[in-house]
């Protein structure tokens, strides 16, 4: 084979690798951001989930703003009792 030919194998060789190199890193991209969106996604569940219990709980929640949602938690989470009950 000559040096030409020899070379110009390299260098398909050479291309075919960076465009595995590319592949590989789009695929990882990819998988990073369907972690990120599957995340964003039991976040909100949570939220959504945990946001129906306090209304269930609390009465006359629909009628309460957020601070006062707020308030009253921070002030039941201040009783003494509270760590206990946390478990």
């Amino acid at each position: 084979m000559s040096k030409q030919k020899t070379l110009a194998k390299v260098r398909e060789q050479i291309a075919q690798v960076e465009n595995d190199i590319r592949q590989g890193e789009n695929k990882v991209k990819r998988l990073l951001q369907k972690n990120h969106q599957q995340e964003r996604k039991d976040r909100t569940r949570r939220l959504i989930e945990r946001g129906a219990i306090l209304e269930s709980l609390i009465p006359d929640a629909k009628e309460l703003s957020n601070e006062q949602i707020q308030s009253l938690l921070v002030k039941v989470l201040k009783l003494p009792s509270a760590p206990n009950a946390i478990s």
